[in-house]
């Protein structure tokens, strides 16, 4: 059955999880799992182009040969791609390709386009299921400009996209899982086709699962997980909003250290959080990774602006000298490149991690569709896992191995004097800085980075709000 809005705990055991860094381990171990498919794929996302290829390194197979090629072969096994109907048309990329009405050619490959009920609101979520056993979730669309390496090479002649255009260095993350985790995914994948397209899908009968691949080892196991949703008040019913919950929630339950990538640094509500943090005598040290160059005049004019109002925030509030922001840099030749942080991860000491869509601005709080998933550490095994997936991030960042990380922050028990001893290359991270001295919104935030449909009041909301005005006449 799909899922009803009161069910806003949904938990569970991951029974294995993966966390795939970057684009190229995504996609082939995307590849891999999608090939061993048997009844059902659910593919929902921000965008979608068939044209890209999972494993350029190794063929030119493009996601649509892969998927149709899959179709043809079982006549048992469904796809069902979900996207936001204007994903396309902001990525142009996929709008040449759908244009073409070359995907899909398998009427078992069946792509809608979903259109938010919110007023200005997008459809956000990055999810995989197959065969509801095994799924993936995080930051990565499957679309172009979204595949790289660890090693972010500016000139790499496999990073190019659909249309063979070189694109700029990108980092991200999806984790994949087993066990209740990807059954929990599948049934919000099934939850947003419901309310996309008006068909109901059940839960699929247990059955032999989908493999995992013998070459992968599992950075989790049996570790609990929580999926957080974020959904936008309609006429119909409440919204959720257990995205910025779960924010705030890893924000409060960090006690020696806070790390945290984001796209956009644009949340004051989050910022107010960490505000709370810095202030305390023997709060976390906190250390932000986010995008410093922002595309287009919107995003330059509303999440740039207010990233600096909110660095100057935190750094009034850093009493005590634990708060670093950096916007990570790589080497071209001479010159330095900015990477594009495109990640949504918080870590929270060794004992939580959240991993999803949801960007640190308001629209991820309430008006767009979001999923993120929560682990929590139980025993010593899932905080090593934790531990070391922060190292490999900052190791990445800052060119060096995971085990130096390591080794200088087991030395300092301080993670920004273990960045401060390995930032020495030309490929490392850089403090912002800002001359901005103002700490509240810019004026226009209401109207470009809304937390809720219809401004500060969502549909839901007005709804309920005449409701009670007639019963008082």
């Amino acid at each position: 059955m799909s899922l009803k809005a009161e069910d806003v705990r949904l938990e569970g055991i991951a029974a294995r999880t993966a966390f795939l860094i970057n684009g190229s381990a995504y996609f082939s171990r995307l590849a891999h799992i999608l090939r061993h498919a048997r009844k059902r794929v659910w593919i929902i996302g921000w965008d979608f182009n068939p044209d890209i290829c999972l494993q350029p390194e190794n063929s030119k197979e493009t996601l649509g040969d892969l998927l149709h090629a899959l179709a043809d072969a079982n006549p048992d096994l469904e796809i069902r791609i979900l996207i936001w109907a204007l994903g396309p048309l902001y990525s142009e990329k996929s709008l040449k390709v759908l244009r073409k009405k070359s995907f899909p050619k398998n009427n078992r490959i069946d792509l809608r386009f979903a259109i938010q009920p919110a007023i200005r609101g997008c459809h956000h979520q990055k999810l995989v299921c197959v065969d509801d056993s095994v799924a993936f979730i995080g930051g990565i669309d499957l679309m172009s400009r979204r595949w790289d390496t660890c090693g972010h090479g500016v000139r790499d002649k496999l990073k190019c996209d659909s249309q063979g255009v070189f694109y700029e260095p990108l980092h991200d993350l999806q984790a994949m899982v087993t066990g209740d985790a990807a059954r929990l995914i599948a049934s919000v994948a099934r939850r947003r086709w419901m309310d996309a397209t008006g068909e109901e899908y059940r839960a699929l009968p247990a059955q032999a699962a989908v493999g995992w691949p013998d070459d992968l080892m599992a950075s989790l196991e049996n570790v609990p997980v929580r999926l957080a949703t974020t959904e936008p008040a309609t006429f119909f019913r409440r919204g959720l909003r257990q995205g910025i919950a779960v924010t705030k929630e890893v924000i409060a339950k960090a006690r020696r250290h806070l790390y945290i990538e984001t796209q956009y640094l644009a949340s004051f509500n989050v910022a107010e959080a960490i505000a709370a943090r810095l202030q305390e005598g023997s709060g976390p040290e906190v250390v932000i990774v986010c995008t410093r160059k922002s595309h287009g005049l919107i995003e330059n004019f509303v999440m740039g602006r207010n990233r600096d109002r909110i660095i100057r925030r935190l750094t009034n509030a850093d009493r005590h000298g634990r708060l670093r922001v950096f916007y990570p840099v790589v080497p071209d030749g001479e010159k330095q490149v900015e990477l594009l942080v495109h990640s949504k991860l918080l870590i929270a000491d060794d004992d939580v991690l959240r991993i999803g869509s949801s960007n640190l601005n308001h629209r991820s709080e309430g008006l767009d569709t979001e999923c993120d998933i929560l682990f929590q550490a139980l025993k010593p095994t899932h905080r090593l896992a934790i531990d070391e997936l922060r190292n490999t991030l900052v190791a990445e960042y800052l060119g060096c191995a995971a085990g130096a990380v390591r080794n200088v922050f087991q030395r300092t028990g301080s993670l920004i004097e273990a960045i401060t001893e390995l930032n020495v290359g030309p490929r490392c991270l850089k403090p912002f800085a800002t001359t901005c001295e103002k700490t509240t919104p810019i004026a226009g935030t209401a109207l470009f980075d809304p937390v809720h449909p219809l401004g500060r009041l969502g549909s839901y909301h007005l709804v309920g709000h005449l409701r009670r005005i007639l019963r008082s006449s």
